[in-house]
């Protein structure tokens, strides 16, 4: 009897999940090749309803199916009671999510892309440290439940993250920077010549005092605003009333610049795929539209919880069961050229990235970070590296007052797009 069925005999609601993995990766450690590895996971997961209550168990062993029925009564004994009800099918957009130019990279040529990534560093600065990490995979899905869906995708998600230190007696510079797609871009390397645009910036100090003053949020450091946003639309948070914009739906609490949009329809983009993995198609979530909340991120059991459809946002790994988690987070683009809020800045400061994020009640909004990168603005025109510098505030006060936001964007680790957001004013706090 296949394994749906004898689930069906025992409970009113079941779904069999397979998932299967392969992942190559590569690794520099302080400029020179390290290693290469190649994993390889495979599984099944169940769930079902029995009696109203809610159960989960997964195995890695496809022969001990026995067991994990065995499991899943168990759980489901002592399961949380959710009202939650497994989707019927749902036709889901066409996604590009799998590429075969990236599953069949081969290992020589992950090899030779990350030494084009420390080459590259070493040539703007010959005695900095690189590491690199590159991971390229090829996942597989396959769903199915009683309500009579049947989903099956690949992905094939490539990965590659750079670090380099620089160390020049008592200053201390790390940079970071990343890519990640699931389809072959020829530009694959755009993110390492963009850190080692930072790191040339980066080698005239200049020093900051503290003050109020405009701050302009490059896309990596605009992450200190966006954190919290991440959390406070999270359906769990929201269910347990966590969450800041718990009620808030409709209500205008930013500026009109402000948007925020969860995407997993965009084809090649790191968190995109037809389907979520409960079988809910993805779609465009509206989150935050000129300033107005317009909603959160569920998956089928917070949604349950609180009385509203999945947003198709239910994320899961073989031994975890699914969660509310973001696809492709944006904040899209804005009216102003970057060239032109750069030229509006008499005296400021550019964050590059911050040091420390998701440390402390973020949820809150509240926020406190030194940076580990950031540079003074003077005359429209950037003039050296600051150090020693931190930032505070809190996104729910700052983000009502928006001096613009930049027609350019870029994808930051991996899968959030943000621009460069200019605040008209904030207290910037130096060591000097």
């Amino acid at each position: 009897m296949e394994l749906l069925e004898q689930l069906l005999t025992r409970s009113e609601q079941a779904e069999v999940v397979r998932l299967r993995g392969e992942t190559t990766t590569v690794e520099f450690e302080a400029n020179q090749f390290k290693t290469s590895k190649v994993e390889e996971t495979s599984g099944v997961a169940v769930r079902i309803v029995r009696n109203g209550r809610l159960g989960f168990s997964a195995s890695s062993d496809v022969y001990a199916m026995d067991r994990l029925l065995s499991n899943v009564l168990e759980s489901a004994a002592f399961g949380d009671e959710v009202p939650v009800a497994f989707p019927a099918p749902q036709a889901a957009a066409a996604v590009a999510a799998f590429d075969p130019a990236i599953a069949e990279l081969p290992v020589s040529r992950l090899v030779d892309l990350g030494r084009q990534v420390v080459d590259l560093l070493l040539s703007v600065e010959p005695e900095a440290q690189v590491n690199v990490s590159l991971d390229r995979g090829v996942q597989h899905m396959a769903l199915h439940n009683q309500a009579g869906t049947e989903v099956s995708f690949k992905r094939s998600p490539l990965s590659i993250v750079a670090d380099v230190t620089c160390i020049q007696g008592d200053d201390i510079l790390s940079l970071f920077d990343m890519v990640a797609t699931t389809v072959w871009d020829e530009d694959a390397l755009g993110f390492a010549r963009r850190l080692a645009d930072k790191l040339a910036l980066a080698r005239s100090i200049t020093p900051l005092r503290t003050a109020k003053m405009p701050v302009l949020f490059a896309p990596t450091g605009s992450l200190v605003l966006a954190l919290p946003l991440m959390q406070a639309i999270d359906g769990k948070n929201v269910f347990t009333g966590v969450s800041p914009l718990v009620g808030k739906v409709g209500e205008k609490l930013f500026d009109d610049k402000v948007d925020f949009v969860d995407d997993g329809t965009l084809d090649g983009a790191a968190g995109s795929a037809p389907y979520d993995d409960e079988g809910v198609p993805h779609r465009r979530n509206a989150l935050v539209e000129r300033g107005v909340v317009k909603g959160f991120l569920y998956d089928l059991k917070t949604a349950a919880l609180s009385g509203v459809k999945s947003t198709g946002n239910g994320a899961r790994t073989l031994f975890r069961p699914p969660a509310p988690a973001p696809t492709n987070l944006m904040w899209p683009p804005g009216e102003t050229p970057l060239a032109e809020i750069m030229a509006g800045i008499d005296q400021g400061l550019l964050v590059g990235d911050a040091l420390g994020l998701g440390q402390g009640n973020t949820i809150s909004g509240a926020f406190s970070n030194p940076l580990s990168l950031a540079f003074k603005i003077e005359k429209g025109r950037i003039v050296g590296r600051v150090k020693g510098v931190s930032i505070a505030g809190n996104i729910y006060e700052l983000l009502r007052d928006v001096a613009a936001v930049s027609r350019e964007t870029l994808w930051v680790y991996g899968s959030i797009s943000l621009p460069y957001i200019l605040l008209p004013e904030m207290n910037v706090v130096t060591k000097e």
